[in-house]
């Protein structure tokens, strides 16, 4: 028998590459003779990051819709011809058993072409606001993975499986690395540790934040590891001290997890997800910059549960002391928030909708 062909489409950010690498990698253990094949956006990080994790990948010409009146509108309707003309070339020769997406604008022409030609398609969904490629999909794919409830808002409800996302092995053991986590960041293990995550390029509003708290922080004897973005290296780096070690990235996650006793974050769909599974107490500040505000509902749909405290970027003046003071003297707020964020983790999720993919596999 032939060895299956698996055609895999998500990217543009870290947020749709990672689950589409994970999502290949367990199949590829399931299916060692599987021959894979990715599609990217040509000038998007995919382009680098899937040659480095091993699979090969095809670019095509296309971008996303501004939301505001710009030239690069004006392209579009020949990128998505382009796109759709190349998809079709792509996979009539490469001939998948199966196409999956992960979201991002290169998933929408491949998937399109791919329900068309009648090979059976899979999408997952990472946020609680179902994106504008996934929803465009939805009515031609045979499973639509999701990682929250209510999503029959976007989708049919006869093509969900409520999987989680895709989220780094690495985190699911990180309680025994607490005190390799404290001597790899040199840290003081009498003083309670607050991890701060902006994302890859950082943000703005957190970093300013950060920057104007660091004499509340050394009064309450808080010591911070804070993730600042490779953007703004330049403007922070020199504000390390004994009690505020910064860094543009974090290599070590898994240590950067440990060492943390609260957690301050965005509320990226995986970033969400990873910080289910470490169950420390997290205060959300969503970015208000990205579509459909999608981080804040990520953020809410924690919050509501009582197992996050979400903040508002321009209510953190007034609001941000007292709630961080309220939580750190508190270990009873700290289990409660710990527990119930606990309850939302889907250590499994990698598996479950790779599960899904050898169901249409078979069926074929």
């Amino acid at each position: 028998m032939k060895p299956y062909k698996f055609i895999i489409s998500g990217g543009g950010t870290g947020g749709h590459i990672y689950p589409a690498i994970a999502i290949a990698d367990e199949l590829r253990q399931r299916y060692p003779d599987a021959e894979f094949l990715f599609v990217g956006a040509n000038d998007r990080m995919e382009m680098d990051k899937v040659p480095q994790a091993g699979y090969k990948i095809k670019g095509l010409w296309i971008s996303g819709l501004q939301r505001k009146l710009s030239l690069k509108n004006l392209m579009f309707p020949f990128k998505l011809l382009s796109s759709l003309f190349k998809s079709k070339q792509i996979l009539n020769k490469f001939k998948p058993t199966v196409a999956i997406g992960t979201g991002g604008y290169a998933s929408a022409p491949l998937l399109k072409i791919a329900s068309q030609k009648g090979i059976p398609c899979l999408i997952q969904e990472q946020n609680s606001h179902a994106g504008i490629t996934n929803k465009w999909l939805s009515g031609k794919v045979k499973t639509i993975c999701v990682a929250y409830d209510g999503m029959e808002a976007f989708f049919p409800s006869n093509k969900i499986v409520f999987t989680g996302n895709p989220v780094r092995q690495d985190l699911l053991d990180i309680s025994q690395k607490r005190n390799e986590a404290q001597s790899f960041f040199e840290l003081d293990p009498s003083k309670k540790t607050l991890l701060v995550l902006g994302g890859s390029l950082g943000a703005r509003k957190i970093n300013e934040l950060i920057d104007a708290s660091q004499a509340f922080f050394t009064e309450n004897n808080v010591q911070v590891i804070w993730q600042c973005g490779s953007f703004y290296e330049e403007f922070y780096k020199d504000k390390t001290s004994k009690t505020i070690k910064v860094h543009a990235f974090l290599n070590r996650m898994d240590l950067a997890y440990a060492a943390a006793d609260i957690i301050i974050s965005r509320a990226g769909a995986l970033s969400v997800s990873e910080l289910c599974l470490v169950g420390k107490p997290v205060i959300f500040i969503p970015s208000p910059n990205v579509a459909e505000d999608h981080q804040t509902k990520n953020a809410k749909a924690v919050s509501e549960n009582n197992a996050a405290i979400l903040l508002k970027e321009n209510e953190l003046n007034e609001t941000f002391e007292t709630t961080f003071l309220s939580l750190l003297t508190s270990e009873e707020k700290q289990h409660q928030l710990s527990e119930n964020i606990k309850k939302m983790a889907k250590p499994n999720a990698t598996k479950d909708i790779v599960t899904e993919i050898e169901k249409l596999v078979s069926n074929r």
